[in-house]
């Protein structure tokens, strides 16, 4: 039985989301077990009526909740009876404990992952590395997206490496074919960091390494992974995601300008509610933090049942794949790693 963490406090439709989402990965998944975090007294006024299997839910009172406006080394040392801060804690302290979700604060979860948690063993930094659907009708991993702004070549090279395993032992894609974000193709390309991880990625064993990569390529189906620093990566994910919507908005509006575009909207209405569901994040689970000495999955602010479901399925798959170990032990071959 894997237990999973979560938090169920933090984002814009908490707790319900949270805890509808936390009641769907209970049926769907025989071999997971969760605890809910957060005011007992809301949970199990929500939970009330509710079926499901009560030997493996439990609930944990912490009143407390992380605002996303606080200092995130504040909150984590003010407000250890916070939702997100119970969950880290008893994360860290119970072994029988595989994971947590979240969708609360950002960098109190970063914050309380590296001052609570710690590291896998050789990692330098963890990472965040969401999922994005390529128009192949597969995935692209981003890491970092916003763990890391300020980066050198080491450390995207343990980017890499952290990312392609989680994409070939979580999600089934052999070989997964990695990029290193850059302003253009070239091997000369970007700045002196740029180069160097360029010249690193190309000697580390067992990565397929295909190259740079430019943005406008990132959804086109030709890379599993691309590693960037946690700024650019942040900025990429935001912007792929926003021009999604956008251009779903657009369509929208202009269908509705003319009768004739209504019509023949009318004929494509599958079509149409097919790939709207394709372009929504919520269907892809959350941003795994990769590198920390337990699983943590950070699911966006405006998470809502599914995107929660998916959240705790990843985790999930992360524990039962034993992607820690595998991470530690190919990080093992190289420079810069601790004991």
């Amino acid at each position: 039985m894997v237990k999973i963490i979560v938090d169920c406090f933090g984002g814009d439709h908490s707790p319900e989301a949270n805890i509808e989402g936390a009641l769907m990965a209970l049926g769907n998944n025989g071999g997971l077990s969760l605890i809910l975090t957060g005011d007992e007294r809301i949970i199990n006024e929500k939970l009330a009526g509710r079926e499901y299997d009560r030997s493996r839910l439990q609930v944990v009172h912490a009143p407390q909740v992380i605002g996303c406006d606080e200092k995130p080394t504040d909150a984590v040392r003010m407000k250890r009876d916070s939702s997100m801060m119970k969950a880290m804690m008893m994360l860290r302290d119970d072994d029988d404990v595989a994971g947590m979700v979240s969708v609360g604060s950002t960098g109190a979860l970063v914050t309380g992952a590296l001052v609570r948690l710690g590291r896998l063993r050789g990692v330098i930094r963890p990472a965040f590395c969401p999922l994005l659907p390529t128009m192949d009708g597969g995935i692209v991993g981003i890491c970092d997206s916003g763990a890391n702004v300020n980066v050198d070549a080491a450390m995207l090279r343990q980017f890499a490496i952290m990312a392609s395993l989680y994409v070939e032992n979580v999600y089934s894609v052999e070989h997964p074919r990695t990029a290193l974000l850059n302003v253009g193709k070239e091997e000369e390309k970007g700045d002196d960091i740029r180069r160097e991880a360029y010249r690193l990625l190309s000697e580390t064993e067992g990565l397929t390494f295909v190259g740079n990569m430019e943005s406008r390529d990132l959804l086109s189906g030709s890379y599993d992974v691309v590693v960037c620093d946690g700024f650019s990566g942040n900025v990429l994910t935001k912007a792929t995601e926003g021009t999604a919507l956008e251009l779903l908005k657009k369509l929208k509006k202009d269908i509705n300008s003319r009768l004739l575009y209504k019509l023949g909207a009318a004929l494509m209405l599958k079509m149409f509610k097919e790939e709207k569901e394709f372009m929504n994040y919520q269907n892809y689970g959350g941003s795994v933090l990769l590198g920390t000495s337990k699983v943590v999955v950070k699911g966006h602010g405006s998470s809502k049942a599914k995107a929660i479901e998916k959240c705790i399925e990843q985790a999930y798959r992360m524990e039962i794949s034993g992607l820690g170990p595998k991470i530690e032990a190919q990080l093992g071959k190289y420079e810069h790693y601790e004991e």
